[in-house]
């Protein structure tokens, strides 16, 4: 029997592949236990099942519990910018979608998600769908402005509406994630600061 040895590049290719279906999969059981909770639901609207199976303080985003996601996430000026692009059929750019997928996942369920990246005409909906596996697949956390500005300056489309407000771009001033979000966030900051202290 001859030996086979791996070359490093068909492992990784393994490893990232393995790492995919695992996303995948991972997704299709969200998709399941939403789909699930909805028909336990009976009387709640799509929108606040969705809300619920994510976390999502419904009421510290909405006031009075009549918004939806949509008009939560129009309260951040990058997000009304993006959004408002995509409706009139713009290509927002590789990272405009990124980002409007990592902050929108958690206000939108996942089909209107993808049904706001496909108005972008360079987009498929299978495009969409493994962008949105991707980013819940590794719960990516909304990006900072820091890294928004970063990402802006590899692409045509202006992510950003108004990069010289500070203010824009800030999704954590304007916007109420899950509590998970922040604690995420916590968390890596306190490992950042035990691994520089190591």
């Amino acid at each position: 029997m001859a030996d086979r040895k791996a070359s490093p590049e068909t492992n990784e290719t393994t490893t990232s592949n393995d790492k995919l279906q695992q996303a995948i999969e991972r997704a299709e059981r969200a998709e399941a236990e939403l789909a699930r909770l909805k028909a336990g639901a009976g009387r709640e609207p799509a929108l606040e099942v969705e809300a619920a199976a994510s976390g999502i303080d419904r009421e510290a985003i909405d006031g009075d519990g009549e918004e939806d996601g949509e008009a939560a996430l129009r309260k951040d000026s990058m997000m009304a910018h993006l959004m408002d692009s995509l409706d009139a059929g713009k290509d927002i750019g590789h990272y405009g979608r990124l980002v409007f997928a990592m902050v929108a996942r958690h206000f939108l369920p996942g089909e209107e998600v993808v049904g706001w990246l496909t108005r972008d005409p360079d987009f498929s909906e299978e495009q969409a769908v493994l962008m949105l596996r991707q980013v819940e697949g590794r719960d990516y956390n909304p990006p900072k402005r820091e890294r928004i500005l970063a990402w802006q300056a590899e692409q045509e489309f202006p992510i950003l509406p108004n990069p010289e407000d500070p203010d824009c771009g800030n999704l954590y001033r304007n916007l109420k994630f899950p509590d998970s979000i922040y604690h995420h966030i916590e968390e890596y900051q306190e490992h950042k600061i035990h691994s520089e202290s190591v």
